[in-house]
This record gives structure tokens, C-alpha cells and sequence, in this order.
């Protein structure tokens, strides 16, 4: 005769929340980060550039002017973000606790950043397929062309005659996943030392390979924008004083008649950019 139990088993539970899939972060490695108090950062470029003259022995020389144009980054908008936690779940649940929190919010606000500062696509020197040689229009990322947009943005840099800033902070590419794939293919299909390693190790976000840092973003504005150029010249300012900031709220108002019985944590984030004029040509939106 068939027998039918009810057993329970031992159960056990971890007590750390799971890690969360962050998004990927460039935005450190490629902008000129500013922190600060400061709402209002100015600075200024020659807009109107005196040209040279021929000497002519015995005559007087023509005085020229020049003239300068004021830029600004402004710090005045943002994100924030708060939780709230009745004082009873925050007592008896072993996994959201303060520090687990604080870190999540923290990395989402990262990632807004990110994607802000990708969305400064239309400040950017566009980039399509007639700068590798092909017709206009859209470029389709392969592994046979990637090498050839690679060249083509260093290209562009020396024909806008920023040698001597891409010499001091590098040029970066933030690929898009697929994108970094495709690149990942072309580096292991070519050279020697540098293939093997690839083959045997695969490859990281910041590669560098053909005299450019490599890394790739799940966080680009829309999918037929890749950000390219001179590392830190797209200028980022940030709010000193409450970036990674965290505030413990207790007792947080609930309306205006009464207060919610737990805790409040907050942070914020108030950013700005700046696409400088004089050297907008040397970073790109690379039309994909």
C-alpha cells in the first residue's frame, strides 16, 4: 500500500541582497569631471583669431584684434532618489539593510549619469559612413570596418589639429555591447602577441588597442549613437557637496498631515556639460 507523508525541509536563507547587474559606467574615463560648489563655471575661447602678415621692410605694421567668446557650464539639474521603509520590515528583514540601499541608490544615480552624458550626442562632430570612405548615411559596424573607424576618428582629430590634446589624454570609443563584440573578433583575428591574448583571455572594457581606449555602455541615448574623440573634453561638473552623500530620514512626512512610522533614505545627484566650442571637432557622434 502506497504511502503519502508531509515532510518539511530545512531551508536556508542567504543574508545579503543579490548583487544587481549594473550598468557599465564610462562617463569617469571620458569626461573632464568637475566637482564642485560652484553653479555657474566659466570659460572662454578665441571666437575671432588674428592671421599673420608679410613684413615689408620699411613699412608700418597693421595692428589686428582678436575676440573672445564667454562658454558656461551651468550644474541645475539632476536625480534623486528615495526610499522609504516601515520601521517593522526594517527590524525583521535580514537583506535591506542601510548599506545595501544606500548602494543601490547610488548606482542608479551613476547610471543616469551615464546616460546623460551620452544623450550630448547633438553637441558632437557627427561621424558617418562618409568619413571611412563609403556613401552618406549610417554605418554598419562589422568586423571588416571597425578597424577603419578606428583610423578614420584619429584622422579627423589631426585634420582639426588636436594632436597635441589627443597625445596628452588619449582617444576612447564607448561602443555599444555588440559593437565591443565585433571588436573583440577584429583583435584576435589580427596581429600576433596581441591576438593570442585575446584569444586566450578574451578581452575587457578599456582595451586599448590601435593607440585607443575601448569600452562599451548599455546606457547610450539611442542605439545610433556611439561617442568617440580626445578623452576630457567633454565637461562634466557635479555638485560636490551631495554627490555620495546619504541621508538617513527618520520619520519621513507622509503627507501633510502625518509621517510615515520608518526610515527614509536619499541621495541626489546635480549635474552639468559642456561641449566646448573651440574643441567640438574633436569629439564625435559616430552616426550607427
Amino acid at each position: 500500500m502506497a504511502t503519502s507523508n508531509t515532510i518539511t525541509y530545512a531551508t536556508q536563507f542567504e543574508d545579503v541582497l543579490q548583487d544587481r547587474l549594473d550598468h557599465p559606467q564610462t562617463w569617469k574615463e571620458m569626461c573632464d569631471v568637475m566637482m564642485t560648489d560652484t553653479r555657474v563655471i566659466s570659460s572662454s575661447y578665441m571666437s575671432t583669431t588674428p592671421s599673420v602678415t608679410t613684413v615689408t621692410r620699411g613699412t608700418g605694421l597693421i595692428p589686428q584684434t582678436f575676440a573672445e567668446t564667454a562658454e558656461t557650464l551651468t550644474i541645475s539639474s539632476g536625480r534623486d532618489l528615495g526610499l522609504t521603509v516601515d520601521l517593522g520590515d526594517d527590524a525583521q528583514s535580514p537583506w535591506s539593510k542601510k548599506a545595501e540601499l544606500f548602494d543601490r541608490i547610488g548606482a542608479l544615480l551613476n547610471e543616469f549619469i551615464e546616460t546623460d552624458v551620452l544623450a550630448q550626442h547633438a553637441t558632437w562632430t557627427d561621424f558617418d559612413n562618409a568619413s571611412i570612405g563609403g556613401a552618406a548615411g549610417d554605418i554598419t559596424v562589422s568586423a571588416s570596418n571597425i578597424d577603419d573607424i578606428i583610423r578614420g576618428v584619429k584622422r579627423e582629430i589631426r585634420e582639426g589639429n588636436g594632436q597635441s590634446l589627443m597625445n596628452r589624454y588619449g582617444v576612447g570609443f564607448v561602443w555599444r555591447a555588440a559593437d565591443f563584440e565585433l571588436l573583440e573578433a577584429f583583435v584576435q583575428a589580427n596581429g600576433f602577441a596581441t591576438a593570442d591574448t585575446a584569444l586566450k583571455e578574451g578581452t575587457v572594457e578599456g582595451l586599448r588597442y590601435m593607440g585607443c581606449d575601448h569600452f562599451w555602455s548599455n546606457d547610450h541615448a539611442s542605439g545610433g549613437h556611439i561617442f568617440a574623440g580626445v578623452k576630457k573634453i567633454q565637461r562634466l561638473g557635479i555638485l560636490k557637496s551631495l554627490y555620495g552623500r546619504a541621508f538617513v530620514i527618520p520619520f519621513p512626512g507622509s503627507d501633510t498631515n502625518s509621517y510615515m512610522s520608518g526610515v527614509g533614505y536619499y541621495s541626489r545627484v546635480d549635474i552639468g556639460h559642456l561641449t566646448p566650442t573651440a574643441h567640438a571637432g574633436l569629439v564625435f557622434d559616430i552616426n550607427v
